[in-house]
């Protein structure tokens, strides 16, 4: 969601729209190594398991340093160079999301939850659930795209609602690292 609304303040709204694409796209690839097993894999193997979920963890802890070293740096100011192809646009949203240590262990540990593991249509019912995620997803993710200008502006104005943000993103990233730092393989 950062990459999309930085692109939307920078380049405008279709290019961030093609970042959401992209950014879906990548749940398309998370969804069926979870629906294909790929990550029941990955839980199974203590090791690995310990290794991306401390990789996680480390990222968001990070993360929250990060937002309350620096602080926002907000600017709304339009980039008018090459604002990049759609193809581009696509392609960073997708390795963005692919890549993203906070969403793979999300799939990993989250879709997995809502189906049995002796059911037999599992991997038709977590591939619906990825699908349905998308769905819901995109419309919110072009929402807060179209509320970005005007969320901008009035935040440059409000310089300590946005320092709160900080903390607050600080906080939450703080609590999801812990959540995964103490999440057990099953």
């Amino acid at each position: 969601m950062t990459l999309s609304i930085s692109r939307a303040l920078a380049q405008g709204k279709k290019p961030a729209l093609f970042v959401v694409v992209g950014t879906s796209l990548g749940i398309v690839v998370h969804t069926m190594l979870v629906a294909f097993g790929i990550s029941a894999l990955i839980t199974a193997s203590p090791t690995a398991f310990l290794i991306l979920k401390t990789g996680g963890g480390a990222y968001l802890f990070w993360l929250a340093v990060q937002a309350i070293r620096y602080g926002s740096k907000l600017t709304v100011a339009r980039v008018e160079e090459q604002k990049g192809t759609a193809l581009s646009n696509i392609s960073s949203g997708f390795w963005v999301n692919l890549l993203n240590p906070k969403v793979i262990i999300f799939f990993m540990t989250f879709l997995p939850q809502f189906v049995s593991a002796g059911d037999p249509a599992v991997t038709q019912k977590l591939l619906f659930l990825g699908l349905c995620f998308i769905l819901i997803g995109m419309p919110v993710n072009a929402s807060v795209i179209f509320a970005a200008d005007w969320l901008a502006s009035w935040l440059q104005n409000n310089k300590k609602v946005l320092r709160g943000m900080d903390y607050t993103f600080a906080g939450v990233f703080s609590v999801f690292a812990a959540k995964i730092l103490l999440t057990q393989a099953k």
